[in-house]
């Protein structure tokens, strides 16, 4: 495989996980603006063990700001770095206690810290979705 062959297929790469994880949190995101609302979601962190407030609102703004990010290369390591304190928060506050296994384990914010944390180590690659913010 040639060198740009192999930059085009990471570039690819990069582009899926940017946004199979952005669409991951903006669904989220907007759960807990429009489904649970801002007390809602105050009151489920608490329940949680997550320190309330201040938590509730950064989480929220920090799930549905990662849209624009997502097709955007300069927010993308900011964007990332701050999404995986967000999951690294999700897992040691809430999720550790459950274990490993879905559907309140580490396994599913695990796979969404790697991959923020990949994003923010590698950075979005050259594509991105035509029409969008770059």
């Amino acid at each position: 495989m040639t060198t740009t062959a192999t930059t085009h297929h990471t570039d690819l790469a990069l582009l899926t996980v940017r946004l199979a994880t952005g669409l991951i949190f903006v669904m989220h995101g907007a759960q807990k603006i429009f489904t649970y609302t801002l007390p809602g979601t105050t009151q489920a962190f608490t329940q949680m063990g997550a320190p309330c407030p201040p938590s509730a609102p950064p989480g929220r703004r920090g799930r549905t700001d990662r849209r624009p990010a997502a097709d955007r290369r300069h927010p993308d390591p900011l964007a990332g770095g701050a999404l995986s304190l967000i999951m690294l928060g999700a897992i040691a506050l809430v999720h550790l206690k459950a274990g490993f296994f879905n559907p309140n384990g580490v396994e599913f914010p695990l796979s969404l810290l790697a991959a923020t944390v990949a994003l923010t180590l590698a950075g979005p690659g050259r594509y991105r979705v035509p029409g969008l913010p770059a």
